[in-house]
């Protein structure tokens, strides 16, 4: 006889109750902590076992059989954290409420966020115990973040297209990531720099001299991490051509070329157009846009970016150049292909839930 494990308690919800969990759970700005064990009473006040709660919301069955328990004893009041022993606290929840709430959802006169003095002057308290409870809620209204979502009308097909060469790539072909870094300038410090000694970080003067600029394109093959580079001082269609045409002497004629690009119009121009039509085995794939983070080429520019370009000192753009193509064939003896691990649908989803 299968097992059963121990019996339950029946758990009933009030109409006051439920719409006092919907309420936690649902509001954007509600402790994580206390929206998951809302979102576990619901579930269990739909008459869910603990294994079917704990799989749609996400955690053990331990947790669900937890504040079921504490539910069940002390009803809305049990899924606040209990006390700690101790001192009594001289603040009270509802003033850390006050405190939370006005940091989330509202603005000190004549500035667009927080400070510690000017919410310690609005609740009362000291300016440390303000640091306290920000500290404690992870709250940080000093800071600031970007992003950017797609409008691409085709964002999931795209998805699907560029992220299935790169966990599944296609027999008989080779993917390659394309991109340009362009007006990359040559840089002259008008002081020489001080080197880094113990104690004291490489110190360089804020004003230099521009000596011109020039452009790099890269290929990364996302199999083994090579690149096929070129630099031109033009970012035209005339030069992605070239571009082009040199990929195509370097890649054996019986492998299909794949290239995932971005939507920058030069990829796109009659000139390319043409070209690609004279040159079948060549496959375009363009990432969606305001993604990209998508195309892998990225990361590899990143690194131009950090380990050459951040701290260059080039009295011409020759000498840029030289440098640059130098990188490029050290990290061709030893190249770093990148793993991706994502698939389309945890992409979608992560994005979905933003």
């Amino acid at each position: 006889m299968p097992r059963t494990g121990r019996p339950k308690t029946e758990l009933i919800l009030t109409t006051e109750e439920r719409e006092q969990l919907l309420r936690w759970s649902r509001r954007a700005k509600s402790s994580q902590a206390l929206a998951l064990r809302s979102r576990i009473i619901l579930g269990c006040g739909e008459g869910l076992d603990n294994k079917a709660v704990a799989e749609r919301v996400h955690c053990s069955t331990n947790t669900v059989s937890k504040w079921r328990a504490r539910f069940v004893e002390s009803r809305l009041d049990g899924l606040v954290d209990e006390p700690r022993p101790g001192r009594p606290p001289t603040i009270t929840a509802e003033q850390i409420e006050e405190v939370v709430v006005n940091t989330l959802e509202s603005t000190p006169k004549n500035a667009t966020h927080w400070s510690r003095s000017k919410m310690a002057e609005r609740s009362g308290l000291s300016k440390s115990t303000i640091g306290r409870i920000w500290k404690a809620f992870e709250l940080k209204p000093h800071r600031e973040d970007g992003f950017k979502l797609s409008n691409d009308p085709q964002f999931v097909e795209k998805v699907y297209d560029i992220v299935g060469l790169y966990l599944n790539p296609p027999e008989a072909a080779v993917v390659y990531c394309v991109d340009e870094k362009s007006q990359v300038q040559a840089l002259a410090r008008s002081q020489p720099a001080f080197p880094m000694m113990p104690g004291m970080p490489e110190k360089r003067t804020h004003d230099y001299v521009r000596h011109g600029t020039t452009s790099l394109f890269a290929a990364f093959n996302t199999l083994d991490g090579t690149v096929i580079s070129s630099i031109h001082r033009r970012h035209r269609a005339i030069e992605f051509k070239k571009f082009l045409t040199k990929i195509d002497t370097e890649v054996p004629d019986e492998l299909e070329v794949h290239l995932v690009c971005d939507n920058y119009s030069t990829h796109k121009s009659p000139t390319i157009v043409k070209w690609l039509e004279a040159h079948p085995r060549f496959h375009m794939h363009f990432t969606p846009t305001y993604s990209s983070w998508i195309n892998q080429v990225e990361r590899f520019v990143a690194y131009v970016t950090a380990d050459l370009l951040q701290r260059s000192d080039h009295r011409s753009v020759q000498a840029l150049e030289f440098d640059i193509r130098k990188w490029v064939k050290g990290w061709n003896e030893n190249p770093k292909p990148f793993i991706w691990t994502k698939s389309a649908e945890q992409i979608l989803e992560s994005v979905t839930s933003r």
